[in-house]
């Protein structure tokens, strides 16, 4: 199981952190690469062309603004690519989020929301997990630790409005 994620600047590191300890917590390989789409052009698409033969099983792709980079990705791998949008100041991360999320027929890009590193951790464990049943089997507990959280929130709330 090894992932790499590719941002566009050193600065999305804060945003895509959370997604890269989610995939460290599932016993993924993940690798962390600074690549620009617009400022190193020929490494992304080296990067991406050279991806699947490297033993990387799918692409994150962070980016603001323009966020070409996980298109180029996606338009020089055959594996699977998720998009991260990054929040920038100038259009809170809408523009990143339509760049991405309007990919050509052929060049599909899975997106998730902005800012949303860690759903695209999420989206990787699953999407591995197909192939990866051991993958599958944590994916199922965090699931069940998730709603087990909610119960108990819900359960301190329900307790805490009886006593008023």
């Amino acid at each position: 199981m090894k992932i790499a994620i590719i941002m566009g600047s050193d600065s999305d590191f804060q945003v895509v952190e959370k997604g890269y300890n989610i995939l460290k917590d599932f016993g993924v390989e993940v690798d962390v690469r600074v690549i620009s789409a617009h400022r190193t052009p020929d490494e992304a698409i080296n990067f991406a062309k050279n991806a699947e033969q490297n033993g990387y099983e799918l692409l994150i792709g962070a980016a603001g603004k323009a966020a070409h980079l996980p298109g180029v990705l996606a338009g020089c791998t055959p594996l699977p690519v998720i998009g991260v949008p990054i929040r920038s100041t100038e259009l809170d991360g809408m523009d990143a989020l339509l760049a991405i999320v309007q990919m050509p027929p052929g060049v599909p890009v899975a997106t998730v929301a902005i800012n949303g590193a860690d759903n695209a951790a999420l989206l990787a464990v699953q999407i591995l997990s197909v192939k990866y049943e051991d993958l599958r089997m944590k994916f199922k507990e965090y699931k069940k630790q998730m709603a087990e959280k909610v119960i108990e929130k819900d359960k301190k709330l329900s307790e805490k409005l009886a006593n008023n």
